[in-house]
């Protein structure tokens, strides 16, 4: 008996290697979505331009000098303006102004026209019809028209921009969540949490909205370059972020009308870095969308 309570020394193996499942996920996405890696790439190379504008910066954005219009070189990496304020300075720091009306705009009204989606699709009845006849008005208007309708009202700054932005995206948004709810709302688990007295507030936004939430970031992710595209639009116009901060738009329209023959790095630069922007977030939206939806996973 003493033999059989004997201790028995087990080997205990060393601590297994920590799983990083994400490196596997990021590793299949960039495998079969190269273009949407890339898009990502882009974004991803905005997202430090923005933040390390300062450390990058050679010169002040908004300070003149009597280097005039000065080509590309040594002292100006991509030359000079009318005003002899560095374009490379400029270019960069103009990147924060995108990115910040781009991403402020979106957010703001994809969560105005997700949570009117939510009620309009939850509830439905009156409360549906008349949310999306509201819908299809302000969806009847190009997001540009509108944008610039809101922009010439209420003037040119940073939050009236945002906001003009943001209203042409909250038709968009209320219709794709609510076509997800539409669907969702009917399933087994919704059924059940009903028939155990769970209140419908806390059924529409705990057991709905959480599986909304595919679509609703390939919708932020593909209006992200929509957003970028109008602000860079208003700016053109006048219309957007006023001077002295750097915006593209704000560059292409001092740019475009008296000096894009004679200096055309005024004009090539700020567009290659729009055309890059918008590009980059168009390519991560569409495989964003490919691989959260389960019906084109296979495509």
């Amino acid at each position: 008996m003493a033999n059989a309570l004997r201790t028995i020394e087990v080997a205990i193996p060393d601590a297994l290697p920590e799983e990083r499942p994400w490196r596997a996920t990021l590793w299949r996405f960039v495998r079969k979505k190269p273009l949407g890696a890339a898009g990502g790439l882009l974004m991803l190379l905005l997202i430090l331009t923005a933040v390390f504008a300062e450390v990058l910066a050679t010169h002040n954005p908004i300070r003149t000098s009597t280097l005039v219009l000065a080509p590309p070189g040594a002292e100006s990496w991509l030359g000079t303006d009318n005003l002899g304020r560095d374009v490379w300075s400029r270019v960069l720091h103009g990147s924060r102004i995108s990115l910040a009306v781009g991403l402020a705009s979106t957010l703001l009204g994809a969560v105005v026209g997700g949570v009117v989606g939510l009620l309009s699709g939850y509830v439905g009845g009156r409360t549906d019809l008349v949310s999306q006849r509201l819908m299809d008005v302000m969806q009847a208007l190009p997001i540009l028209v509108l944008a610039l309708v809101l922009a010439a009202a209420m003037g040119p700054s940073l939050t009236n921009t945002i906001i003009a932005i943001s209203v042409p995206i909250i038709p968009r948004a209320a219709r794709v969540v609510r076509s997800s709810v539409l669907a969702i709302r009917e399933f087994a688990f919704i059924e059940a949490a009903r028939a155990l007295g769970v209140g419908h507030a806390r059924v529409a936004f705990r057991h709905v909205l959480p599986n909304t939430m595919g679509p609703f970031i390939v919708l932020v992710t593909a209006q992200l370059g929509g957003a970028i595209l109008v602000e860079a639009a208003l700016s053109f116009l006048g219309l957007g972020i006023p001077e002295p901060y750097p915006s593209w738009g704000r560059m292409l329209s001092i740019a475009a009308a008296e000096y894009a023959q004679k200096a055309p790095w005024l004009v090539i630069f700020p567009g290659v870095a729009i055309s890059l922007a918008v590009f980059g977030t168009n390519l991560l939206g569409d495989a964003l969308r490919d691989t959260l939806d389960p019906r084109l996973r296979g495509a």
